[in-house]
């Protein structure tokens, strides 16, 4: 018989296939019949099903006792021991690099392990952007550092000074099978860090640790990137005698900081005091000199108004009379930009301030000043000192006029954020994220709890769109703006992890934060990226509330090439419980549907956070056609550089 005779006709098959489910049908209900007849039996008791706990390795690490280090110790040992005498603050990593890490933790470097090493690299640089401390990631060989670098380029636009470690496989298996994972790390973090060393002189360890903090403590910072070859590491030195240059902090760095030349403060004193509608960009210098007092006494005296940018917000108070962050109408206006602290300078174009205006750049690095943007006056100096010299120069200011102008710009700001609010609040079924953005500013600013307690990370794509209009910073470091000039892709949990342990730690300016619940926003493509850090969260009991705008698809589906046609490479299933995955890690979750169940949700999350410690998820469904805006007006808004609503600066 041929292989077509053996072959059933198709409906044949279908006719077979019928008459066979009809007989399973039929006996299972002669079976439940059966069943019916016969005496109920007693079920089982059901074995309860054990949750997520915090391990008491964890729970109980702050009474654990910490290993008394002395010679003979390990290069690791030695390394990690000039970290403590620099004062690293905190440690974030996962398993790798073992000595280096346990070194550090024993050190009492307060430690945190995460599930993935750029997730956890992203924590690292979070919680210096908001502490102004140096604090470490630290990964292992191959993959582990390879996840790292994304992270690493992100630290590096912010002008981090993250301290970058990473393990190296042996020297001596150079060239052979087992050492294949050896990698000449250096050349692939050069351009995204300000110093880095492969070490493999074990005598010299101390000497490159001062090396690095010498980066990361003085002029402008950035990333270091060390790593260790295994002889380095576990290299024994019997006394201090083995250990080259091993001097105190005070002889292989200073504290010193260059103060403004006495000619450069009477051009700019001179150019400021002709202008009649200044304005001061404060960014990333001002936070990392601790300028935000110097900068407000400045402002009051001159009158200038201030608009903030920089991978954080909060060193100028959104509450103060001369805030112009969220008076973006006024940019165009100013004659005259002072841009303090501006590290990673904008491209041409970028900052929304009129062609025909001056600029004044203080930076501390003369090499810097003029790239990208021509400047009138330029001071090389620490932003704090060049400050406090312009404000002692600059006669007492008074500019009704323009202070008017940014006052108006102010209120039209706010005129155009409550006509969003309306708009998405008309859509009843989803939640469209202006209702979001409205809600939780009104829940953090407008409500019972003091405005300056709630630390943000303002992450997201199209959701950050809405969401930054709404919110406020009332001190430094208050807001952690994840975007900022890389645009990294998914960190925003684990920016959490970061800012979560800087204010469990009260560490930098987080003090007046310490303990308080934090919120961060984030978008469903985001959440795919480091959503397990939920994980983390939940297992040091970090009381973060995550705001996750659920729309469906990624950011860029309304950027299909055809703006009529929408395209399958940007969407995900829809409907997804992100809330469940939560659940599933140890925290809380809430799944928000329609515009009126996320304030309730929003509540309890917070109150949950703030009474058991225990992180949440807000799943906030949300619709893809929300960002077209002949569909769904106000559909996929703009940004304006810099201010509350910049999404790079």
């Amino acid at each position: 018989m041929s292989d077509q005779d053996d072959r059933k006709p198709a409906g044949n098959f279908r006719r077979d296939f019928l008459r066979a489910t009809a007989i399973a049908a039929g006996t299972a209900a002669s079976a439940g019949t059966a069943l019916a007849q016969s005496p109920p039996s007693t079920p089982a008791a059901a074995e309860p099903v054990p949750g997520p706990s915090v391990p008491q390795e964890v729970a109980n690490r702050a009474a654990a006792t910490l290993p008394q280090r002395d010679f003979p110790m390990t290069g690791a040992d030695i390394f990690a021991r000039a970290c403590k005498a620099e004062g690293l603050a905190a440690l974030f990593c996962c398993p790798g690099n073992y000595e280096v890490i346990h070194a550090i933790a024993e050190q009492g470097v307060p430690a945190f392990s995460g599930r993935h090493e750029g997730a956890m690299c992203s924590a690292a640089d979070a919680f210096i952007r908001v502490t102004g401390e140096v604090a470490a990631a630290s990964g292992t060989e191959g993959p582990g550092f390879t996840n790292m670098i994304g992270s690493l380029a992100a630290a590096n636009a912010c002008r981090t000074p993250l301290l970058f470690l990473a393990s190296n496989m042996a020297l001596a298996d150079e060239d052979t099978e087992a050492g294949i994972q050896l990698m000449y790390q250096q050349p692939v973090t050069e351009g995204i860090r300000k110093y880095g060393k492969r070490i493999i002189q074990a005598n010299r360890i101390h000497e490159y640790a001062g090396y690095a903090f010498r980066a990361l403590r003085t002029g402008v910072p950035g990333p270091v990137h060390l790593d260790f070859v295994k002889e380095v590491a576990q290299h024994r030195f019997r006394n201090p005698r083995d250990v080259a240059r091993m001097v105190d902090r005070a002889r292989y760095r200073t504290e010193a900081r260059p103060a403004p030349a006495p000619a450069d403060v009477r051009r700019a004193v001179d150019l400021i005091a002709r202008s009649e509608r200044p304005i001061l960009v404060a960014s990333t210098g001002v936070f990392y000199s601790r300028a935000w007092d110097a900068l407000r006494l400045f402002a009051e005296h001159a009158q200038i108004p201030v608009t903030e940018s920089g991978p954080s917000r909060g060193h100028f108070p959104d509450s103060h009379p001369l805030s112009a962050s969220a008076a973006p109408g006024c940019y165009a206006s100013a004659d005259l930009v002072i841009l303090v602290g501006q590290y990673c300078m904008p491209n041409p174009g970028e900052f929304a301030f009129g062609p025909d205006a001056k600029y004044i750049r203080i930076d501390p690095d003369a090499n810097d000043i003029g790239r990208n943007l021509p400047i009138d006056v330029g001071l090389v100096s620490c932003e704090k000192m060049a400050l406090e010299a312009l404000a002692e120069a600059l006669p007492r200011g008074s500019r009704d006029g323009w202070l008017s102008e940014v006052a108006a710009a102010r209120r039209k700001f706010d005129e155009e954020n409550a006509e969003l609010y309306r708009a998405g609040a008309g859509y009843r079924d989803a939640v469209h994220p202006a209702v979001i953005a409205k809600e939780l500013g009104d829940f953090l600013y407008a409500g019972n709890i003091p405005r300056e307690q709630t630390a943000v990370v303002s992450g997201g794509f199209g959701i950050a769109r809405y969401t930054r209009r709404f919110l406020q910073a009332h001190g430094p470091g208050q807001i952690c703006n994840g975007a900022y000039q890389y645009g990294a892709i998914g960190p925003d949990v684990g920016y959490t992890v970061g800012v979560g342990a800087a204010v469990q730690l009260g560490a930098g300016p987080q003090s007046v934060r310490k303990g308080a619940p934090l919120i961060a926003i984030t978008g469903d493509a985001g959440f795919g990226y480091t959503g397990f850090e939920m994980e983390t969260l939940a297992k040091y009991r970090m009381p973060a509330v995550v705001i996750v705008y659920n729309n469906n698809a990624w950011g860029t589906w309304l950027a299909a090439r055809d703006s009529n046609v929408r395209s399958p490479l940007h969407v995900f299933q829809e409907n997804l419980r992100y809330d469940k995955v939560a659940e599933g890690l140890g925290a809380h979750g809430e799944y928000v549907r329609t515009p009126d169940q996320f304030r309730p949700a929003l509540e309890r999350a917070y109150r949950i956070a703030e009474r058991e410690g225990i992180p949440s998820v807000i799943n906030c469904q949300g619709r893809k056609e929300f960002w077209v805006r002949e569909q769904f007006a106000p559909g996929f808004l703009g940004k304006v550089e810099p201010g509350v609503m910049a999404y790079y600066h």
